[in-house]
């Protein structure tokens, strides 16, 4: 069994290049929407699919939540094991950058290296190495 992992993010457009900086990850098969935005994308780092992006309909993440008790906390993340320090911390930085981090990059327990960040797109990360 293989899961896949795809994040509905308002300014597709500008995400895709952003996760492509933070990750290192080639462009794959990729729709557009008239406006430029993607309608479907997948994003892939050493020949394996990362993730695939879509633009989000007019309500995305908590605004769906709205009324709800979980609306502060993420139910999920994109957990990356990205095999070295390096390639983390590349990552962190990146995606902390207009973003939220819950956790700072650091070691814990049962990893060296890993952090958690909502980036400045919704999304929640978990890194480590």
């Amino acid at each position: 069994m293989k899961i896949s992992l795809q994040a509905y993010i308002k300014g597709s457009e500008e995400a895709v290049p952003f996760y492509q900086s933070a990750f290192g990850t080639e462009l794959g098969y990729n729709v557009r929407n008239s406006d430029g935005t993607f309608m479907h994308v997948e994003l892939y780092l050493d020949g394996e699919l990362l993730m695939a992006v879509s633009e989000a309909g007019s309500q995305v993440g908590s605004e769906l939540m709205k009324g709800h008790s979980s609306a502060d906390y993420p139910t999920m993340n994109f957990g990356v094991s990205l095999g070295n320090e390096e390639a983390v911390k590349r990552a962190y930085n990146i995606l902390a950058e207009g973003g939220n981090v819950l956790l700072p990059l650091g070691p814990l327990p049962w990893n060296t290296c890993c952090a958690n960040v909502i980036d400045k797109f919704g999304v929640f990360w978990y890194l480590c190495v």
